[in-house]
């Protein structure tokens, strides 16, 4: 048997936990003797266990709490100095930058894409977001750093996508192929509890940022009149109590355990916002919850109509509230089964997780050939909604519907908490 590979694992950025952070958690865990490297960190951002493990540079120190968009411009150099051990694969986080230590690295490098710099390549996303001379300057250091982006995409030994939307982005905007391979999520933790009884709420979960459309899920639920339990955090919070009915809630930020316990109780989990994959809502359907989901996006490789929740094809701004307003009234979570739930999100575990990226690793640092992207996950995929077929249709289609322009609500990293 050959020995383990050396892996030496990348990250952009120790700033606040997330999706990714989750991810690296798990890859650390997985390489136990990977050091893990980020040019900006800040202490207690990832798990305790794992901090003496991560080695950051002297931008650290101007980092303002968990604000590092004033370092943007310095990033990327900070990605292509970072100073390797020897090592026989580098393992990289990518959001945006991630990608340029393959520009450095003499050793291959494979990356696992949360998804492209959507800021960078999507200028609809930008508009999104704002005017202003801060959006004015993001336009034109993404327009200097695209062909940077494109050149170290092409020195990545291997791609792995978060999702399939993720693939297609990443074929899109640089030309390669991906393989796909969901994010870890924790079945274990995350487990039904049949002593539980389910209640009637709706639940929002994740951080209050535009993005993620926290305001059509509160407003669809005023509408509908239905209760809705919102959990979590963020900037947008006040703006979307503002326009919340009677019968919604706010939590605030909540531990894991408290977390759990609501996607237990509720009648099923919201996500109105287009996620690049979206792990908060598979962590609801390991605990038996279905899941109401934007149908774009990475909710396409998780939810499967029928069996773990409904998709709502969003019409734009002028209909999306009755469109969600209308599946929350028409929802029966009577018509799902939590153990078919439950048993769609094991897929989704750790193990899972780390035999795939595990075995694409071992083929690049023995050389030899990985599986070509298109005969993996996209099988896999196809398998996983052939099952639901036969599970009868939960999909809310709004009539009149035009394409909403790319970008208009779209992903913006995997979902945190």
């Amino acid at each position: 048997m050959s020995p383990a590979p050396r892996v030496t694992i990348v990250h952009e950025r120790f700033t606040e936990h997330g999706g990714s952070e989750a991810v690296v958690e798990a890859m650390a865990r997985h390489w136990r003797d990977a050091p893990v490297l980020a040019p900006v960190a800040r202490r207690g951002v990832i798990a305790a266990d794992l901090e003496h493990r991560v080695r950051s540079t002297p931008l650290s120190r101007l980092l303002r709490g968990s604000s590092y968009s004033h370092l943007l411009p310095a990033l990327p150099v900070a990605m292509r100095s970072l100073r390797l051990p020897d090592t026989d694969v580098v393992v990289a986080s990518h959001h945006a930058f991630a990608t340029q230590v393959a520009l450095s690295s003499s050793a291959p490098v494979v990356a696992y894409v949360h998804t492209p710099a959507r800021w960078v390549w999507d200028a609809a996303l930008r508009s999104s977001e704002g005017r202003g001379p801060g959006t004015a300057a993001l336009a034109a250091f993404s327009a200097a750093f695209k062909r940077h982006d494109v050149a170290a995409a092409q020195r990545v030994h291997t791609l792995l996508a978060n999702s399939t939307c993720v693939a297609e982005r990443i074929r899109r905007w640089w030309g390669r192929d991906a393989h796909v391979v969901a994010p870890p999520v924790d079945t274990g933790f995350y487990s039904p509890d049949p002593r539980v009884p389910r209640e009637d709420f709706f639940l929002l979960a994740g951080r209050m940022v535009p993005y993620k459309r926290p305001d059509l899920a509160v407003k669809a639920a005023a509408r509908a009149g239905v209760r809705l339990v919102v959990a979590g955090e963020g900037r947008a919070r006040h703006d979307v109590e503002e326009l919340a009915g009677p019968r919604t809630t706010f939590l605030g930020r909540v531990s894991d355990a408290e977390l759990r316990d609501l996607f237990r109780r509720c009648r099923a989990l919201l996500m109105p916002g287009v996620e690049d994959f979206g792990i908060v809502p598979v962590e609801a359907m390991a605990c038996g919850a279905p899941v109401i989901a934007a149908g774009e996006g990475g909710a396409l490789d998780t939810v499967l109509p029928g069996l773990s929740g409904a998709l709502v094809e969003q019409a734009g701004p002028d209909g999306e509230v009755d469109a969600w307003a209308q599946a929350l009234a028409a929802f029966d979570p009577a018509a799902f089964d939590p153990v078919r739930v439950r048993r769609h999100a094991e897929g989704f575990s750790r193990a899972s997780f780390d035999r795939r990226v595990g075995a694409v690793v071992e083929a690049v640092a023995s050389g030899a050939a990985v599986p070509r992207p298109r005969e993996n996950a996209e099988d896999e995929l196809l398998a996983r909604r052939t099952a639901a077929a036969g599970a009868g249709r939960e999909r809310i289609v709004l009539p009149e519907t035009a394409a909403r322009p790319e970008g208009q609500a779209a992903a913006r990293g995997p979902l945190a908490r």
